[in-house]
């Protein structure tokens, strides 16, 4: 039985893999140019991603059904000046473009920073837009929030989903909120395993430590002056986001009162606030992993797109009926998939 075929541009340690996976489709190519990301790639996957994308040729690359990148927000080089595909040369949406152009996959779906959606008075979204309704594409974007979607963490990212103009697909809905109940309280380690990650300062100044359940982050104290990383939270709420470059004592994770400690949070717990499962292996430095998290996608929702994706295809009959979309789910006990029918 044939699968849908996807392949992970900017593939960072597989965020977008583990989802579209989930729900039995096949990666057929990869390309990550961070060398601490691909180890990652490979212990967890098995094969080693590509590099550079802007040095991989399109003919190299294997035909596909899905086109997916959570492609890195760079300023566009000649924004605003109408010049078509000329916009985005210097850009690394460059390289999706020549890809999407040679392949005609059904569908690209692309993640990026909410800020995005402002960049520039609005043109960079507003060339990306152009370029893809240029090149075929009929697009939807949406900004989304990953605390509604199953995961302690208050997330914004936008959301591209781009269907091939041929396929005449007019419309789409990305997924409603699930607002699933889980607090950071729910994906700690155990205490003794996190000693490490205690910050112990005099200048700390609480306001209020008992805190109702909410699905959002919960400020209860501050470090210092409480500056970028020096915020105390409640683990009662959600994390901030995780960042790849944040500054701070508890820089990249925010601080959290744990047992009466203030602490920034793990390697493994920042797995699961991004929603990645138990058996995601995480074998590089801390500071390595701190970036690899804060630089990922959220697992549940870039699954939960793909699952109105899947639905929107084959509701408009534009999946081949020998395609095999059974759900994959993972059996974290014994680290193995499990094909559901």
């Amino acid at each position: 039985m044939k699968e849908i075929r996807f392949i992970d541009l900017f593939a960072g340690i597989g965020g977008f893999r583990i989802a579209l996976e989930e729900s039995g489709a096949k990666c057929v190519f990869s390309s990550e140019w961070d060398k601490q990301a691909q180890k990652t790639y490979q212990d967890n996957f098995g094969e080693m991603p590509q590099g550079d994308i802007t040095k991989i040729k399109e003919s190299e690359i294997p035909d596909h059904d899905i086109l997916c990148g959570g492609f890195p927000c760079q300023a566009f080089s000649i924004s605003g000046n109408q010049n078509g595909f000329e916009d985005t040369r210097g850009t690394l949406f460059f390289d999706i473009v020549r890809i999407a152009k040679y392949h005609r996959p059904k569908v690209l779906f692309l993640e990026n920073v909410k800020n995005l959606q402002r960049h520039n008075h609005g043109d960079t979204l507003r060339i990306i837009l152009r370029i893809l309704d240029e090149i075929g594409y009929t697009v939807f974007y949406k900004i989304l929030v990953a605390s509604n979607y199953g995961v302690p963490q208050a997330r914004e990212r936008i959301y591209f989903v781009a269907f091939r103009k041929d396929l005449g697909i007019n419309s789409f809905d990305f997924p409603k909120p699930t607002n699933r109940a889980i607090y950071v309280k729910d994906i700690l380690e155990d205490d003794i395993k996190t000693q490490k990650y205690v910050v112990k300062r005099e200048d700390v100044k609480f306001w209020k430590k008992d805190e109702s359940h909410c699905l959002k982050p919960i400020q209860i104290g501050q470090i210092n002056n409480g500056g970028q990383g020096e915020r105390i939270y409640s683990i009662n709420g959600h994390a901030i986001t995780l960042s790849a470059y944040g500054g701070g004592v508890a820089g990249k994770t925010g601080a959290y009162l744990v047992n009466d400690k203030i602490r920034r949070l793990s390697p493994r717990e920042c797995a699961r606030v991004q929603g990645f499962p138990e058996w995601f292996k995480i074998e590089v430095s801390r500071a390595q992993a701190y970036k690899q998290f804060g630089n990922s996608v959220s697992v549940p929702v870039i699954g939960a797109i793909f699952k109105e994706i899947l639905y929107t295809l084959k509701n408009k009959d534009k999946l081949d009926k020998n395609i095999n979309i059974n759900r994959i789910t993972y059996d974290y006990s014994t680290q193995t998939r499990l094909i559901e029918a």
